[in-house]
């Protein structure tokens, strides 16, 4: 699986050049998101925008790994969806789980207040 990742202060945005995403890719996403738990840096955007096709294990392992990041005190903030891919997502009742954003600057935004959010939680 190919990955394109540009890290900036507060995240790593995390772009799959792949057509399609698939159960046996989770493996491999795996193995390029879980590290990043361990950094100083922890949230990511995964951009979507070249996946034109999702299975349902690889949606369901996405929610899987964004509650995983939420354990941790992480965003996981998915961007970028192809209108199929959105589609394939509420086919599956996928979508309403997922934290989306319709763009790559929304999803910083969403990554933003997240993390003033966890602020503000430890400050009381």
């Amino acid at each position: 699986m190919q990955f394109k990742i540009d890290t900036s202060e507060k995240f790593h945005a995390i772009q799959i050049k792949e057509p399609v995403l698939s159960a046996n890719m989770t493996e491999e996403l795996d193995a390029c998101l879980m590290p990043l738990l361990q950094q100083e840096v922890k949230n990511v955007v995964l951009i979507l925008q070249d996946i034109q096709t999702i299975d349902n294990a690889a949606g369901e392992h996405l929610v899987k790994l964004q509650q995983c990041f939420y354990d941790q005190n992480a965003s996981f903030v998915l961007c970028c969806l192809q209108k199929q891919v959105e589609k394939a997502l509420d086919t599956f009742d996928l979508l309403e789980l997922l934290n989306v954003a319709p763009t790559e600057s929304e999803a910083w935004d969403i990554v933003h207040m997240e993390e003033i959010e966890r602020e503000l939680g430890d400050s009381f």
